[in-house]
């Protein structure tokens, strides 16, 4: 008969499993509710960043933005990988998830003063929220095989400096504290591409990318996409109800989709090529991509009140027509990346040319600065044009002519 402590040690190992080993994470899943439910939080806080933009739409508003969206998407990317090489559905992955929940709540809330007044408190918590990554990636770096150990190594440490360092920059004046975290965060981004391509074995399963992986980042997208929804429906809530307010919201609504079906006509929910290279070219280039949609919808919001302008204002027509141009310009960077570009070069290579030639022009738009509702109907033609050529190639070709 088996004895109560024996229950409880079994219930135990049930809820409470060690962390995945590298390379025995599973081929085949789908992203949990745990999962979306972490993408949300964080979602909440790009939207917080995104909020403060459109209110400071600024050059140097423009600076914090990007400083603070890099260092929120690389502690997600962070959050993501670790769950999905070492996390399992059990009582541990779920308090861990809450863990680093618990300390991107505060942390959203000290967002909008970032680059002023909560600037200190905005450091130090975001030191406590990569020191408990670390901590994380410790845990699971504990059970690593010889061959991880030094790349593991190498790895936590490169967080547990992050951390000090955010922690630390509490104590500097706020623009060059915002200065300190933007080399930071580029010098973590080039850490982590120096570790996967140096230092993991070139057998490692854990540098392939995973239908979960692919769908993972395509959901995030999708809920940051939704932002520009929520720029467009802020911008029309704070303005006097008119034809012409309106349909230069809706005209936005569109320019949002048409990130989206660039993104996932052209290199959504695919696959990198299995190399080291095309890994890490998959995964970083999310983050200008990914960036430049919630840019946009902090720019719909000037460019709804400012509807009956004869000219957008400056800023709002650089910001949303150069996020358009990013966007463009990271979806080819990102198709490279993936198996379709050499199978279909035929329509890949005259379309990266295509979504070129369309950023140069949407630039272009942005300088002139046209009227809002000029400007908007301008870039959804444009937008269109690269998707246009898609659909006459496989028009012509035979296939399907779907995405």
């Amino acid at each position: 008969m088996t004895s109560r402590h024996e229950q409880w040690a079994r219930l135990r190992r049930q809820l409470w499993q060690p962390p995945r080993a590298h390379g025995e994470q599973p081929r085949e899943r789908v992203v949990g509710p745990l999962e979306l439910f972490y993408d949300l939080v964080v979602v909440v806080l790009i939207a917080q960043a995104a909020r403060h933009l459109a209110e400071h739409l600024t050059w140097r508003g423009l600076g914090e933005f990007a400083v603070v969206f890099a260092l929120v998407w690389i502690a997600w990317l962070n959050g993501s990988l670790h769950h999905e090489l070492h996390g399992r559905e059990d009582a541990r992955g779920r308090s861990m998830f809450l863990l680093q929940i618990l300390v991107l709540v505060p942390l959203g809330a000290f967002i909008p003063g970032a680059g002023g007044p909560h600037g200190a408190a905005f450091a130090v918590d975001a030191g406590v929220l990569f020191a408990v990554l670390a901590v994380l990636w410790l845990l699971a770096a504990r059970g690593d095989s010889p061959e991880y150990r030094r790349p593991s190594l190498l790895y936590v440490t490169g967080t547990t400096v992050c951390a000090v360092v955010l922690a630390a920059s509490a104590a500097l004046p706020a623009g060059l504290r915002v200065l300190t975290w933007g080399l930071l965060a580029v010098a973590y981004l080039a850490g982590f591409a120096i570790v996967i391509a140096t230092a993991i074995p070139v057998q490692a399963v854990a540098l392939s990318v995973t239908d979960a992986v692919a769908e993972r980042f395509g959901l995030f997208i999708i809920i940051v996409l939704g932002e520009t929804v929520t720029g467009v429906v802020d911008g029309l809530a704070h303005e006097p109800t008119s034809a012409l307010t309106l349909a230069v919201g809706l005209v936005a609504v569109v320019v949002g989709f048409g990130a989206w079906w660039t993104y996932f006509d052209f290199a959504g929910h695919r696959l990198p090529r299995p190399a080291r290279a095309s890994t890490l070219q998959w995964m970083l280039v999310h983050l200008p991509l990914t960036a430049a949609v919630a840019a946009m919808g902090a720019a719909m919001v000037g460019l709804v009140e400012h509807a009956h302008a004869d000219r957008t204002p400056a800023t709002t027509a650089w910001v949303l027509s150069g996020a358009a141009a990013v966007v463009l310009c990271a979806t080819m960077l990102l198709a490279a990346s993936l198996r379709v570009w050499r199978q279909d070069r035929e329509l890949y290579r005259p379309l990266a040319r295509t979504c070129v030639v369309v950023a140069f022009a949407a630039v272009a738009l942005g300088a002139v600065r046209p009227a809002p509702l000029v400007l908007g109907l301008a870039l959804v033609i444009l937008l269109a044009i690269p998707w246009g050529l898609a659909v006459v190639h496989r028009l012509s070709s035979g296939a399907d002519p779907g995405p």
